[in-house]
């Protein structure tokens, strides 16, 4: 370790002293550090053992890596592990591995394959966040008598008048909000993410003065248990024989060919439809019941209208007073902020109104709400039911 680099870049970056906002002497606090063995999750563990808390690592065992395809960009397999490992023996604090595969193979990967056999894409790594790591894992830290759960996401919460809030990442192209949408307020109050304000670069500064082994480790971009992309064969082998054939049918009624399984597609989906035609189309919607993938042009793809469930809502006011409420809306992680208008029924229903309608809508995927002002806080979001054009 470059002691005196690490310790300026620290102080630079405002993480010394109480710097998690725990209260008097840090050696005085036990935080759990959520230990990926990635780069970022390494960072925030390290540098809170600098400020001198008492960390714990821990790293969860989320699947059997002999069913895995490991490669390089997988997170979560066996190297990321022993990464951390070492990462935690460098800094001089204890670090466990948990076995969390039945846990995550019934809460995540069961999902993950029903989602896409009832015809609506998932996505694994919020519902991860929601009932693994900011569920179990911080019941976990509880237990091991800890102040904070600490992770390396790139997120921030920041005190408000209200208790503590989520705002977007300081760096746009990190900022992981849309994937922890389901935070609840009461799990907000235990998290801590050390790396909210921070740049990718200024992070890998921070590992390479602490001489970590991770410093130049690559950026994980695959869902951990689907490593090569195939989401269909992983479907397949979680549940045998459940994707039916059927046809590929035009808007108009047209059937103009036929399909292995609605697993292979997703909404918005123009490439590899299997069928020849005279005009670009586009996959509409997948009635998974009539085992039916639905095609037509590009304008059918707009969405003007949507429905939610399982809505966790973060604003000031409850949520049945925020009908009529503006809000940032976004459908996709990778798509900002579009304006919207939260409708709020009588009967709980929320829906949202998006005003200049949006491409690609899925059902399955999430629907994340922010501040109307600049879209730097996350007032919540939900899961989409449906969607209506008009």
């Amino acid at each position: 370790m470059d002691a005196a680099r690490a310790d300026a870049l620290l102080a630079e970056y405002g993480l010394t002293g109480d710097f998690l906002g725990l209260g008097g002497d840090p050696a005085s606090h036990r935080v759990v550090a959520a230990m990926s063995g990635g780069v970022d999750s390494s960072v925030a563990a390290a540098a809170a053992r600098r400020a001198g808390y008492d960390v714990v690592g821990v790293t969860l065992q989320l699947y059997d890596h002999g069913e895995a395809i490991a490669r390089a960009g997988a997170c979560c397999a066996g190297q990321d592990i022993q990464d951390a490992r070492r990462v935690a023996e460098a800094m001089g604090f204890d670090h466990y591995v948990l076995d969390y595969e039945t846990r995550f193979r019934e809460a995540v990967m069961e999902d993950f394959a029903d989602t896409y056999l009832a015809g609506a894409t998932p996505i694994p790594c919020v519902r991860c966040n929601q009932s693994v790591k900011f569920a179990d894992l911080l019941a976990t830290a509880r237990q091991l008598g800890a102040d904070a759960l600490v992770t390396g996401h790139y997120i921030r919460r920041e005190a408000g008048e209200a208790g503590p809030e989520l705002r977007r990442a300081a760096d746009a192209g990190k900022d992981q909000s849309y994937f922890l949408f389901a935070t609840t307020a009461e799990q907000l109050d235990f998290l801590r993410f050390p790396l909210g304000h921070l740049t990718k670069d200024q992070t890998r500064a921070l590992a390479e003065a602490f001489g970590l082994i991770v410093a130049a480790k690559p950026d994980s971009q695959d869902i951990c248990f689907v490593p090569d992309g195939d989401y269909a064969r992983v479907v397949e082998r979680l549940r045998p024989g459940a994707a039916r054939p059927g046809e590929i049918v035009h808007l108009d009624g047209r059937v103009l060919g036929r399909h292995d399984g609605v697993i292979h597609y997703t909404v918005g989906q123009r490439r590899g439809l299997g069928i020849a035609a005279g005009e670009p189309l586009y996959v509409i919607a997948l009635d998974a019941d009539a085992a039916r993938v639905i095609v037509g042009p590009r304008e059918a793809l707009t969405v003007r209208r949507i429905a939610l469930k399982d809505v966790n809502w973060l604003g000031d006011a409850a949520l049945s007073d925020a009908d009529g409420t503006r809000v940032g809306v976004k459908v996709r992680s990778t798509r900002p902020p579009a304006p919207g208008v939260l409708e709020v029924g009588a009967d709980g229903a929320v829906h949202v109104l998006l005003e200049a309608g949006e491409e690609g809508v899925a059902p399955g995927q999430a629907c994340v709400f922010y501040s109307p002002d600049g879209h730097t806080r996350v007032l919540g979001g939900g899961w989409i039911a449906g969607t209506d054009r008009g």
